[in-house]
């Protein structure tokens, strides 16, 4: 279970195993108030070049293991939600990919947008992308994930 904690990664990165990750107070899942450490586990990020070690923690009671990571990205993607937001806006502004990141990766972004926004909004948001990125994001959907 990922958990979503307001924290810096340029200190997460400095200070490495050291880092001070705030503990959960009880499992999100059963409420167990036992918590574990369990480990570290590394994931990349745009904009560092080495690994960051994220803190994971275990609850004994559910055998849930609980990742914390720092807030502003999605599930599984190593870029920012702002990054991605404006990405595409400047797409769909411009009509041409802003420079930094790979083509591909911002095109995947497009795709995935388009596609999750007409299937749960229907064919009438087909020019009001960003809208749907937003209401998305509001209902705990991640709008650039190719899973509907």
């Amino acid at each position: 279970m990922l958990i979503s904690v307001f924290v810096s990664i340029k200190e997460i990165v400095s200070r490495g195993r050291e880092f001070p990750w705030p503990r959960p107070d009880a499992c999100p899942r059963c409420n167990g108030h036992r918590i574990w450490g369990h480990g570290f586990v590394a994931a990349f990020f745009d904009g560092f070049s080495c690994q960051v070690l994220l803190r994971r923690y275990r609850c004994p009671d559910c055998h849930c293991v609980l990742r914390l990571r720092p807030s502003g990205y999605f599930k599984r993607f190593q870029a920012t939600i702002d990054t991605i937001r404006s990405s595409i806006a400047f797409r769909l502004q411009n009509g041409r990919w802003p420079q930094g990141l790979s083509r591909a990766r911002q095109g995947h972004w497009l795709r995935s947008l388009r596609r999750k926004t007409l299937a749960y909004f229907g064919q009438g948001w087909k020019g009001r992308l960003l809208e749907g990125f937003d209401c998305l994001s509001r209902i705990n959907e991640i709008p650039v994930s190719r899973r509907i």
